[in-house]
């Protein structure tokens, strides 16, 4: 009978731990502005470059449209997914701007 209790008692402690957990990794609104904020910040430095992509302006799109509908944690996810696109224009022009060297011209 007392290990039924320990089990039960394991049971609910895991459960109440990863409740807390779940609860703690729900975002927030301001969560939500910072991400999309520094998306946006990323993508206006790939925009001063001039290589700004598409998929960059979709993925911004797609997290104000889950703000919107109130789903932060799918904001918040796409506001970083637009923020690693930025950056990856914003590699590749840096990148290109003087790869361009190395190649052979005949």
């Amino acid at each position: 009978m007392s290990m039924i209790r320990i089990s039960a008692l394991s049971l609910a402690s895991v459960l109440l731990i990863a409740s807390a957990t779940a609860m703690q990794a729900a975002g927030s609104e301001a969560d939500y502005k910072a991400a999309y904020a520094a998306a946006e910040a990323a993508n206006k430095e790939a925009g001063s470059l001039r290589n700004q992509w598409t998929v960059t302006a979709a993925a911004l799109a797609a997290a104000k449209k889950a703000a919107d509908s109130g789903d932060f944690d799918q904001a918040i996810t796409s506001s970083k997914e637009a923020e690693a696109l930025a950056n990856a224009s914003i590699y590749q022009a840096t990148s290109e701007k003087e790869a361009w060297k190395a190649l052979e011209i005949r």
